[in-house]
């Protein structure tokens, strides 16, 4: 099929569906993110019921981004270099394995590792919630350090497909059609964020008491990674990109000189990087469900489809729109309504306030998640994507989970509300640091005139 013209591209909502390798690739995702978005629902869930401990919940992005942040430049120099549908095929394997495992460990099928192994390992984890301040808390179970190693080993898969992934994406569509390709990517998302959390706790409260409650949703999650596994296996191979000299550190390094030396895309990234950070409230929704708005798993699943239901609203808006023209200023004012609607999720007391706040939040970061995405795929030249989509990863899981993590460590120790709140706070400080510091970021103008910077790499 002919490259579209530019002015197709831009008014046209549906053009990139008329790809069939994207649309697969987009049904398969959209399956694979709603079990992994049903696993986290169960994750929280099962380990606050265990435990009875902020500190567990935070600990959750922990074990999750120091595989991630540890390796990401190497799986982005790996995807620069190798095919990168195998790449994912291979680290869908390993997530479909983690969450099947959790699935059985969960029902009692599988045998857990040896007593004192375990036991020493909750002992540990007990001794830190304690030494938080957390008093009624208990570290007994022996899945509970099992949901972390396997947790651990899905960070690691994550850190090799999460650039393979972004970097396969833009070869599924022409270029002038990508901004169109990723607003539909992020509608598939963030529907899935919304499905996936109310399946989710719609099965944790019809099946409470059974030996099935997590082990259902686990083992969905994993039928939803077969279905990616089976979506990109009938992908045809992609050209891998040209590389004669041999790996070295300053290849591995090429992506962080590219996002340094080209301010826009660095200051997108940063931005989101400590808005996240600081303005997520996500990690806390399992204690917010019990203990403030007394609505249990079924509320919860609802509070964590919030922001998705949001999203997904934003992003058929953006579908139906041409191209942010003013995508800067935008930008700003998007990340500074994400940080006002923590501020007032993290006062309510109210489900249906707590719920709208959250809705509203997820529209503003959806677009946040449009600029971001496109302006480092469009800006990068397709042989050096995946190690600036690895940059971009490390940056979105330091946002994500170690913002899990800040959250849990500020609740056990002050309780949640100081915790939100003072993450909202935080993320308006960022919006004005980055509009005064980085002026590329105000004066940025149409996602449609974006253009890779170069080729170098």
């Amino acid at each position: 099929m002919p490259a579209m013209a530019d002015e197709s591209a831009t008014h046209q909502p549906y053009l990139a569906l008329r790809y069939a390798d994207f649309r697969y690739y987009l049904l398969g995702g959209l399956a694979s993110s709603i079990g992994g978005q049903m696993l986290s629902v169960a994750i929280g869930w099962q380990l606050y019921q265990l435990t009875r401990s902020a500190l567990a919940l935070g600990l959750v992005g922990l074990v999750q981004v120091v595989p991630v942040v540890g390796l990401a430049l190497l799986g982005g120099q790996v995807a620069d270099r190798y095919s990168r549908r195998r790449i994912v095929l291979l680290t869908g394997s390993l997530s479909l394995l983690g969450a099947a495992l959790l699935g059985l460990a969960s029902a009692g099928l599988v045998p857990l590792p040896n007593a004192g192994v375990t036991t020493a390992a909750n002992r540990f984890l007990e001794w830190l919630a304690r030494g938080l301040g957390e008093g009624e808390v208990h570290f007994e179970a022996p899945l509970i350090p099992v949901v972390y190693g396997v947790l651990f080993l899905m960070g690691i898969a994550r850190a090799f497909a999460g650039p393979a992934r972004s970097a396969l994406l833009p070869s599924l569509v022409p270029m002038e059609v990508f901004s169109n390709a990723v607003t539909w990517n992020s509608s598939a998302f963030q529907l899935s964020a919304v499905a996936g959390p109310a399946l989710g706790g719609l099965l944790l409260a019809q099946l409470a008491d059974t030996r099935w409650q997590y082990a259902s949703v686990y083992l969905l999650a994993a039928a939803g990674s077969l279905s990616l596994l089976l979506v990109v296996w009938r992908l045809r191979e992609r050209a891998v990109p040209s590389h004669k000299a041999p790996p070295s550190l300053a290849d591995l390094l090429a992506g962080v000189r590219f996002v340094t030396h080209h301010r826009i895309i660095l200051a997108t990234i940063t931005l989101d990087l400590f808005a996240v950070l600081l303005g997520g409230a996500t990690a806390l929704l399992p204690l917010y469900a019990d203990r403030i708005l007394h609505v249990g798993p079924t509320g919860l699943g609802w509070l964590r489809a919030g922001p998705s239901i949001g999203a997904l609203t934003m992003a058929m808006i953006l579908a139906h729109r041409p191209p942010l023209q003013n995508a800067g200023p935008t930008l700003l004012q998007a990340v500074a309504g994400f940080g006002v609607c923590t501020i007032i999720f993290g006062f309510s007391t109210s489900f249906a306030l707590s719920l709208a706040t959250l809705i509203a939040l997820g529209a503003f970061d959806n677009i946040s998640v449009v600029v971001r995405h496109t302006l480092v795929q469009v800006l990068t030249p397709d042989a050096m994507r995946g190690r600036v989509s690895a940059v971009n990863q490390v940056f979105i899981s330091l946002s994500n989970e170690v913002g899990e993590l800040e959250s849990g460590l500020v609740a056990a120790a002050f309780g949640p509300l100081v915790a939100v709140v003072s993450g909202g706070v935080g993320t308006l400080l960022v919006v004005l640091a980055v509009a005064l510091g980085l002026p590329e970021v105000r004066r940025f103008g149409s996602l449609a005139e974006a253009r890779p910077i170069g080729s170098e790499g």
